[in-house]
């Protein structure tokens, strides 16, 4: 019965999903089929076969290395910071930014970059429906986090329409970043983290082809490549990089000190009202019905909606903190569906930096896409989150 539940969870998600669609009549079918065979084929290679986990670890090694080469710059400057054995959100996750945004911008200026876009743009997109530049990404997502993969591909950001920046919006709900897989690896089972990297790539493509499905025309799905007498001399290319990096970092710590302020002040007020009602506690009432569709018995529908909640109001670690002292009472199917749902960025303090990096790199009147649609951005962060658990959950028992 539980089995049942959980792929007719996927069925409702993908239904309520298309119901919120403002352009039904454009969604690619064949594309989401074809996206769904993919997923269902990859969750049992990533947890069926070894071959499959050692792909992804090689993966994630390079982006460490990224990160580790990031902290060293980060360690020169501020050593204190880096020596204590818990290091602040703002210099593990944050200032790696400003080599990462240098790293990619070399790599951009010696064309290496746009014609790795291309090329595996156009063979994601095969399967995605979607051009090029929105195929890529869903693949940088998977080990870059948003803000530093809106970055990398900031020059092709400022030539492109609304309706396209806002698919780039939605599909940054679903990521995560190189610098924090070794943290969600302390916390929850390996093997679940690195099955949820790729599926909430898949899922992000999927959803988007609902939520925004965008059709342009072969002659408009090219990269963007700056003409040679635009090209400023290398050492102003990346001296300009790291400063963007770094109004990068200042803006998003703006915004994720804001939010989460706000969610404090909020839950303060509800607290008057009803003793101990938070937003937490409101939004695991609501994702309780989903945890059902998550194949779990009542109790552990229970304790997962919680998370949920806990994860959409606050951040995934928080939630995974909570489940890490649970996971030997908990069934294997509990534990499969509650990891990987955790494994992403999905909650209100990314939407602040995902407005956050558009409006630093973006004019004002193209960031204001991102505010005028916060609804799709959470419907997709969800929906996504969700796909990705019911999905590892028809293979773990």
């Amino acid at each position: 019965m539980f089995f049942m539940l959980n792929i007719l969870g996927v069925i409702i998600v993908m239904g309520i999903v298309y119901l919120c669609s403002p352009r039904k009549k454009e969604v690619a079918w064949r594309a989401i089929a074809t996206l769904l065979v993919l997923e269902i084929l990859i969750t049992w290679f990533m947890l069926k076969t070894t071959i499959g986990g050692w792909i992804i670890n090689k993966i994630a090694s390079f982006f460490t290395w990224l990160i580790d080469c990031a902290n060293e710059g980060i360690a020169f400057v501020f050593p204190s910071a880096l020596a204590n054995d818990t290091v602040d959100f703002f210099f593990s996750a944050l200032l790696p930014i400003i080599f990462i945004v240098t790293f990619f911008d070399i790599l951009s200026y010696f064309g290496i970059l746009p014609w790795i876009i291309d090329k595996v743009g156009w063979l994601i997109s095969k399967a995605s429906g979607l051009p090029k530049l929105e195929s890529f990404y869903s693949i940088q997502m998977m080990f870059l986090g948003n803000t530093e993969a809106l970055a990398v591909i900031r020059g092709q950001l400022a030539n492109l329409k609304e309706h396209r920046l806002l698919t780039f919006g939605i599909m940054s709900m679903s990521c995560i970043s190189g610098s924090i897989v070794g943290a969600y690896l302390s916390l929850v089972p390996a093997e679940y983290v690195f099955c949820a990297i790729p599926l909430n790539c898949l899922n992000a493509l999927l959803v988007v082809n609902m939520l925004n499905p965008v059709k342009i025309s072969k002659e408009e799905d090219i990269i963007y490549q700056p003409a040679k007498e635009e090209k400023k001399d290398f050492f102003s290319t990346i001296s300009n990089s790291m400063l963007i990096g770094m109004n990068m970092v200042i803006v998003i710590a703006a915004m994720l000190v804001g939010y989460v302020a706000l969610t404090a002040a909020v839950n303060g007020l509800l607290g008057i009202f009803v003793q101990g009602l938070t937003i937490q506690k409101i939004f695991s009432y609501i994702f309780s019905p989903f945890a059902y569709l998550l194949g779990l018995p009542t109790k552990d529908a229970l304790y997962v909606a919680q998370l949920m909640g806990t994860k959409l109001a606050t951040n995934e670690f928080v939630a995974m903190m909570d489940l890490k002292k649970h996971l030997s009472s908990l069934a294997p199917h509990t534990v499969a569906v509650a990891a990987t749902f955790l494994t992403s960025f999905a909650n209100f303090s990314t939407i602040g930096m995902i407005y956050g990096a558009f409006s630093s790199l973006l004019s004002e009147e193209k960031s204001a896409i991102i505010g005028k649609n916060v609804w799709k951005l959470l419907i997709s962060g969800i929906a996504v989150s969700l796909l990705s658990a019911m999905l590892v959950g028809l293979f773990v028992w």
